[in-house]
Parts: C-alpha cells; structure tokens; sequence
C-alpha cells in the first residue's frame, strides 16, 4: 500500500518501482480524497500497473489518523466517489479490498452485521466495481494492533459466500486465514480465487502445492533453481543502490525441513556481513545446504 500523500507529496521517486517480472501487479493506494486517488490512478497506469486496488481494510492508527483505510467502510459513498473518479480516469481495473466490518467501543455491532457488509458492497456495485478483495474478519479499531486484527477476529467466510450469491456477478477474492492445501481449496467452491499472505511468504511451498492441485498435477519445484534466479535478481538490486539485509530476508524460508536449513538460516541473517553488503554470504548458505543446484528437485510434499 502506499498513501497518495506520499506520491503527490513525498520525495520518494521510487513508490511505484517494480520489476517487469512481477506482472500482473497492482498498486493499493491508501487515500480518501477522491481527486488524489484518481491522480494516483493514473500514475498507476501511467508506469504499467495492471491494477489499482483501494484500501478499506486497513486497520492501523496510522490509517485511522489519516481517515482511510477500514475507517473508511463507515462511508460507502465516499469509497464510491473514489472509485468513480479513479475509473474515469484509467482503463485498468478498479478494485476494492475491504473487511467483513469494522467494531468500534462506541458501536461494537452497527458496523460488523451482514446488513451492513451488503449496504457497502451494494453501493460499491451500483459504482462500477466489478472486483472484491474480502478480508474474512472484522477490524476491531480500538484495542488490537494490526498484528492482533490478523489473528484474533474470527474468520466468518461464510459472509462473503452470501456477497456471492447477492451478486454473482461480482469477482470475489477471499482472503484471511489460508495458510493450507485444504482450506485454500474449500472457498474455491463459491469464491471466484483466494488471497494468501503470510502463508506464502512463509511457507512458499503453499503456492506450488496449489499449482500443482488446481493446474498441473506434474508440476514439480526445483527450489535451488528458484534460488538461483533470485540471486540472479539480487546483483542486479545490489547495483542500484539496495541493501543486501533487504534482499536476503526474503531468502529465509527457503529450503525449510532440508538438512543444513538452520546454518542457512544464521548465515543469511548475519549483520555485521549484511551491513557491509557481503554478497558472498548468500553462496555460502547455499552451500551449508549441501545441494547440487543443478540436479535438486524437491517434491511438493516434501519437509
């Protein structure tokens, strides 16, 4: 997500930086003036984003201070205005990633009944949004950080099964608490896909078993490959000026289960070498695994 006063405002230039291979990619923009968003949104198109997503989920205080975010499903028309001016201005899609609610100490039920979930989604429908990102949880605004609002509202998917059968039209993504094969299938029943997050940044082979379920049952992972074109990625980062410690993270739930996992682990992730940009410690926790790049293939049920 970035904010639309960081883009009209900021002296960042590299907000909407991303690689080509990244496509299809979207950019999330955080705002709730509809003529900054719709000025984002054509920046957004303007450097070849395939999407432009409007966020009305977040729950953090940073986002309620600046009035946007899950704050914002207390005004659907404001979302509406957005979402019209954005469209007006851009041929990419136009999209919306919300919550089931939001609970508030003042009105813990007035914004998290089903009523009022279809009062939104109905007025952003009759707006011209064609795609829905649902978060399956309420956001409880006072009370829980946003780690907190990840975990503990429970999940009520069920919510947006009944979206879907008010307006079948309507492209719905579920997203919130898919960290497995099975419950990442289960919503493919009604939903048209899923949204996973910290599941496949953790557990990357996640998304290899779904390929392999949904797509292609040969389908195969060879995660030493996979480390090989993105250390490939890293020189050409490295180049530009970003720091190693930014890269390598990304690295750390690789070859989770495998012999030497842990070695790989505490090389990658020591400081004082990725302070100093120290490339050479990312071949040598490759070889504290003890693989043959070249000839590794790892099962998708594997570790």
């Amino acid at each position: 997500m970035v904010t639309t006063g960081a883009l009209l405002h900021g002296e960042q230039t590299d907000l909407l930086d991303f690689n080509d291979c990244e496509h299809p990619v979207a950019l999330q923009l955080g705002g709730n003036d509809p003529a900054a968003m719709a000025e984002c949104a054509a920046m957004a198109e303007a450097v070849g984003y395939d999407e432009v997503n409007i966020n009305v989920g977040c729950p953090s205080d940073r986002v309620q201070k600046g009035a946007f975010g899950a704050c914002l499903m207390r005004e659907p028309q404001l979302v509406a205005a957005c979402l019209k001016a954005m469209q007006a201005v851009c041929s990419i899609p136009v999209t919306v990633k919300t919550r089931t609610g939001i609970v508030l100490k003042d009105a813990p039920d007035e914004y998290s009944n089903l009523d009022f979930l279809f009062r939104l989604v109905d007025t952003l429908v009759e707006s011209g949004c064609q795609r829905l990102y649902l978060h399956a949880r309420v956001a409880v605004l006072e009370g829980l950080s946003p780690a907190q609002n990840r975990d503990i509202p429970p999940l009520t998917p069920e919510k947006g099964e009944a979206i879907k059968l008010r307006h079948p039209d309507l492209e719905l993504i579920l997203n919130g608490g898919i960290t497995h094969l099975t419950n990442a299938l289960a919503p493919m029943a009604w939903a048209d896909g899923i949204m996973i997050g910290r599941a496949a940044y953790h557990r990357p082979r996640l998304l290899s078993e779904l390929e392999q379920n949904l797509y292609d049952t040969d389908f195969r992972i060879d995660e030493s490959a996979i480390f090989d074109r993105y250390v490939a990625y890293m020189s050409t980062q490295l180049n530009e000026g970003v720091k190693l410690n930014i890269l390598t993270k990304h690295l750390l739930h690789c070859f989770s289960g495998k012999p030497g996992a842990r070695r790989y682990r505490q090389i990658l992730s020591d400081s004082k070498r990725l302070n100093a940009n120290d490339f050479d410690l990312v071949h040598e926790a490759h070889s504290a695994l003890g693989l043959h790049t070249a000839q590794t293939e790892v099962g998708l049920n594997a570790g």
